[in-house]
């Protein structure tokens, strides 16, 4: 039990990061990874809402949706709407961060803007809840894995943040300055993460 949390752990983190290896993600990965400020804000929220959404997705699907229920003679499996509760779970979760950063700290509400709400279409999110059901893990490995991959997300977005700022105060050649750099920079550090392939 133990080496399969750490395999999770460390596969989700390094060996397959959302971002860098399964480039899921990328939207808000490039929009809001200008500052480390908003960057570690969205960090936050994504690994609250994925964490809590891998729980939750996992409770319903394994005591509700996986189940085959009998109604007037007839068997009806749930299964189909999968995706679909998978999607409304996450988006309830986003909206309980929209009100508790509106509340407590508007000016980084205001920072993340549209990518806040964004985080209800991130295919990471839904992605973390869709491969657990598919590998078939329980509820504590589900959440784990939830947790590690928001992790993995957060790392490659705080890395990519601190390199962009760094970027800002170098003397960039002219037409590679703004959005080409950036995906260079995160062309490189995709290769950069390459190297942990095999490590689990």
């Amino acid at each position: 039990m133990t080496d399969n949390i750490l395999t999770i752990t460390i596969g989700a983190i390094l060996v397959n990061n959302f971002v860098l290896a399964k480039f899921l993600g990328i939207c808000p990965f490039l929009g809001v990874s200008k500052k480390i400020k908003t960057a570690l804000g969205m960090s936050g929220a994504v690994v609250f809402v994925m964490t809590l959404s891998s729980l939750v997705t996992s409770v319903i699907y394994k005591y509700i949706l996986s189940k085959t229920f009998t109604v007037a003679g007839t068997e009806i499996n749930l299964t189909f709407l999968k995706i679909l509760v998978f999607i409304v779970v996450i988006a309830a979760l986003v909206q309980l961060v929209e009100i508790i950063l509106q509340k407590f700290s508007p000016p980084l509400y205001q920072a993340l803007g549209i990518f806040l709400p964004l985080i209800t279409t991130n295919c990471a999110v839904l992605g973390a809840a869709e491969l657990s059901v598919q590998a078939g893990r329980g509820v504590l490995e589900s959440t784990i894995f939830g947790f590690c991959s928001a992790l993995g997300f957060a790392l490659a977005l705080i890395l990519f943040s601190s390199l962009r700022e760094k970027l800002d105060l170098a003397q960039v050649p002219k037409p590679l300055q703004g959005t080409a750099i950036g995906l260079i920079t995160a062309g490189i550090l995709a290769m950069v993460f390459m190297g942990f392939s095999g490590l689990v």
